[in-house]
């Protein structure tokens, strides 16, 4: 390179150092300009001579604000030329403050068309939309704000049972051996509550009365309390509450029969009667049993009833058909002339699984009637509505050689019958109770499914899920000698003997009931006297308390050697029920007890609830045997608390 060109070039670059130090230009700013100018320092033009980077930085700076303050405005030059053309004026002091900004009417640039009206326009309509859009938002959310306080503060929650547990004490009862105990919602809460009734002793009331009058009691499933009385005129047999017209939200209607001829409806919410049957119906016999349910007869929407009648004097039953609307006969009443040997069996109502209905009963054996029969000779014509006129081909093959109206169904010493609904049908099978042991017959066609002999059982026996095959399994007890009873369970699907163990229990017959949780299990619940919770091999695990104080015990089938102790009572344990309470998935345990008492002294008749879930958590564990890996109280505790309960899903469905 030439040495004088180079020489040129480091002086001109002295000067504009020097130039810019004169102007106080920023050093970042001589950098940029330094660096962009410096291909062109020393070199020569034709036209302008030898380039002066000084003059040339004046002009690009005065060119740069132009554009980017025209830029601002949306409008403007382009490269540095004005709206007439002239080339840009030198540099001066007006410059040096800025040039000046030009108005947006006046500035139209080349390649830069004005902006239409029709853009502003579009702007403030676009601004009016989002200021609508937010106006909904927040008058939404005002409104949802409200809602939300309303539900927290003006609508009142369901109620919680915050009263787990509770006792209510009637009065003292003044005659009677029946325990009629039923539960139902009657005020809408839902919590069911507990309906009743005893013979209460009164004041001034004839020694000699064989009719004593009794009450029908309803108490608050929340707290105990009363929530209305109903005098009834004799003593009652049976309370049961149903709705006699499915699917309609019609009041829930109990119906109480009593001991000789009494049969009313009563509106479970008033405690009013609603219809009651006249005695001159049954002029020529009593209740024997309570009233059953049948499909609608009479065509008025409601489902109707049939009531079994015996005669005082004479060996004859009747059947009698009455109006559930109106409590009315529906035609007369239908005898038949049986052998009365033995226990009353039913009545009871059986439909099959082609839509047969028949109506169990007997006197120490099963037979039975087609309800088609019944009708027409009530009605005293030759034919019945066509929902009546269906046949069960097994069961006809079953009637006497003459063609009796009456089929035998099983004749061997029966005690006890009921219902056992099979799983993924909607036919039930027959489960006998008799004096040898259990009989389970299919409902299809009667034959016997399996036979337990089982001499000595003292009560019906208690339908609950123990395997997990699907199959209800049952919990009896049987008498073994004095003061003892052995508690076992049977498997429903081979009739064996699945768990066992023998109680101290000085009661002859005690209630035993199940309530089913939501893995399909049951937990089975039974009185004893107390056990003690030493070790099995200690000989005080049996009799631990006297013989006036029984415990309530749970038997779950995850844990088959362990009981958990519930809850105790002092007298007679004549009756319990199991309710769930569907809001907080939670059961509970009724009963009524009567006594103790002191000599020549009326009874006094308690009934009293206990949350399951409660008591399962404050329960003390009874280890039967040990188990390897030994069952720590922290395990069994954890497992407790998720036990919920649910309705009991084996209920033979009615009409």
């Amino acid at each position: 390179m030439d040495g004088t060109l180079i020489m040129s070039t480091l002086e001109c670059v002295d000067n504009a150092v020097l130039e810019l130090n004169e102007r106080q230009v920023p050093f970042t700013c001589r950098i940029n300009l330094l660096w962009k100018e410096w291909p062109y320092i020393g070199k020569k033009s034709p036209d302008l001579g030898e380039y002066d980077p000084l003059t040339q930085a004046d002009s690009d700076e005065s060119e740069d604000d132009l554009v980017i303050n025209l830029q601002q405005k949306n409008g403007g030059v382009k490269n540095g030329k004005s709206p007439l053309g002239g080339a840009p004026e030198p540099d001066s002091d007006a410059e040096a403050a800025g040039p000046a900004k030009p108005h947006l009417s006046e500035v139209t640039t080349e390649g830069y068309p004005p902006e239409p009206l029709g853009g502003l326009e579009q702007k403030a309509t676009s601004s009016l939309v989002s200021y609508v859009r937010t106006s909904v938002f927040l008058l939404t959310l005002g409104v949802s704000m409200v809602l939300v306080l309303l539900c927290a503060f003006l609508i009142p929650c369901p109620p919680r049972d915050l009263h787990s547990t509770w006792s209510h004490r009637l009065g003292s009862q003044g005659g009677g051996d029946l325990s009629p105990l039923e539960l139902a919602d009657v005020n809408g809460d839902g919590l069911r509550d507990v309906l009743l009734s005893f013979v209460a002793s009164r004041n001034g009331s004839s020694a000699g009365d064989s009719r004593p009058a009794a009450d029908l009691v309803c108490l608050s499933g929340m707290n105990g309390s009363t929530l209305w009385s109903s005098p009834l005129p004799e003593e009652a047999q049976d309370i049961t509450c149903l709705d006699l017209m499915p699917g309609s939200r019609a009041e829930i209607i109990c119906l109480v029969t009593g001991t000789r001829k009494m049969l009313s409806a009563f509106n479970a919410t008033t405690g009013k009667a609603i219809w009651t049957l006249s005695p001159d119906s049954l002029s020529s016999g009593t209740l024997a049993a309570p009233a059953v349910v049948l499909p609608d007869l009479d065509e008025d929407g409601v489902r109707d009833l049939a009531v079994l009648a015996i005669g005082e004097t004479q060996p004859d039953v009747c059947f009698l058909l009455v109006s559930g609307w109106t409590g009315s006969p529906v035609g007369r009443p239908v005898k038949y002339s049986i052998v009365r040997m033995g226990n009353l069996i039913g009545p009871q109502v059986y439909s099959t699984a082609s839509g047969a209905v028949y109506i169990l009963f007997g006197f120490g054996n099963v037979q039975a009637v087609a309800l088609r029969d019944i009708f027409v000779q009530a009605q005293n014509r030759d034919s019945s509505p066509p929902s009546l006129q269906i046949e069960e081909p097994e069961w006809e093959k079953r009637r006497s050689i003459n063609l009796s109206e009456l089929i035998d169904i099983y004749s061997d010493g029966v005690e006890l019958l009921q219902m056992v609904k099979t799983p993924d049908s909607n036919c039930s099978n027959l489960l006998i109770t008799t004096r040898q042991g259990l009989v389970l017959l299919r409902g299809q066609n009667l034959t016997p499914y399996w036979t337990l002999s089982l001499p000595g059982l003292c009560s019906q026996p208690t339908p609950g899920y123990f395997t997990d095959d699907r199959t209800l399994d049952f919990l009896l007890q049987t008498q073994e000698g004095v003061g003892m009873k052995k508690m076992m369970v049977v498997d429903g699907d081979s009739g064996s003997i699945i768990w066992n163990y023998s109680t101290p229990c000085h009661m002859k017959e005690t209630p035993t009931t199940s309530a089913v949780t939501s893995d399909r299990k049951s937990v089975f619940l039974f009185w004893a006297e107390g056990l003690s919770a030493a070790p099995p091999n200690s000989d005080a695990i049996l009799g631990a308390d006297p013989p006036s104080l029984y415990h309530l015990y749970l038997l779950h089938p995850t844990f088959p050697s362990i009981l958990l102790d519930l809850a105790n009572a002092t007298g007679t344990v004549t009756a319990s029920k199991v309710g769930i309470n569907d809001l907080w998935k939670d059961a509970f345990y009724v009963t009524r007890t009567t006594g103790p008492g002191s000599e020549g002294h009326p009874t006094p008749v308690v009934v009293s609830k206990l949350s399951l879930r409660w008591a399962l958590m404050e329960s003390q564990m009874v280890q039967l045997k040990e188990t390897t890996p030994k069952i720590g109280r922290g395990e069994l505790r954890r497992f407790l608390s998720r036990i919920k309960f649910v309705d009991s899903p084996y209920q033979v469905n009615t009409f």
